[in-house]
């Protein structure tokens, strides 16, 4: 069945979130990798898209890993320049969808205070119809029950939902629920995809 609904996930899908790239850049190859071996940054980043304040999460990570306090202090101090860049052709995508008329939703796992500083840096996350944020709802990919709170909410049946993001258990997830999807390795095959689905012409997804 045709897809009626477009769902994108955000990180390294329509903006880089590459954290050991960029910890490479600032504090050299060695630094990071020591950093992240001993520091379950990961896990900590989940907690904050579950819904914890961002603050409070870092504030007990560096109290935890002292050795690591500078390091620590740039994600607290710094996160947003730990993201990017833009994935330009994947959000011209997103903006030709809507002007066709194609309802394009997000769903990404994202934390409360990162979402806002996010948002400043790159305004275009204003710019879907609706938008189902982890942090915002205590729930996070791939859990089943984010999937099913999107569905509750835009009342669209799960085959005319298509589905993109770069994780493949969170594509396993939405696939299991009956969705389209698509996994995410660069915006040319996305495009490819939404020409093949008849959401975009070749000319529109160029």
């Amino acid at each position: 069945m045709a897809a009626q609904v477009v769902v994108y996930d955000i990180g390294n899908v329509l903006i880089g979130w590459q954290p050991e790239q960029a910890y490479d850049r600032m504090i050299g190859v060695s630094r990071r990798e020591a950093l992240f071996a001993s520091v379950d940054l990961h896990a900590m980043n989940d907690r904050v898209d579950l819904g914890e304040n961002f603050h409070n999460v870092l504030t007990q990570t560096i109290a935890a890993h002292p050795e690591f306090g500078t390091e620590l202090e740039i994600w607290r101090d710094r996160w947003i320049d730990l993201t990017g860049p833009v994935i330009d052709h994947s959000l011209r995508l997103l903006r030709q969808l809507r002007a066709k008329g194609v309802l394009v939703l997000a769903l990404s796992n994202f934390g409360v205070e990162a979402f806002e500083w996010a948002e400043a840096r790159y305004p275009f996350l204003r710019e879907f119809d609706q938008r189902f944020i982890s942090g915002h709802l205590q729930l996070s990919k791939p859990d089943s029950a984010i999937y099913q709170a999107l569905e509750a909410e835009c009342g669209v049946a799960p085959d005319r939902l298509l589905f993109t993001d770069d994780r493949a258990d969170n594509i396993a997830a939405a696939r299991a629920r009956g969705w389209q999807v698509h996994l995410f390795d660069g915006a040319a095959g996305w495009a490819q995809c939404l020409v093949d689905e008849g959401l975009l012409s070749e000319e529109e997804a160029a």
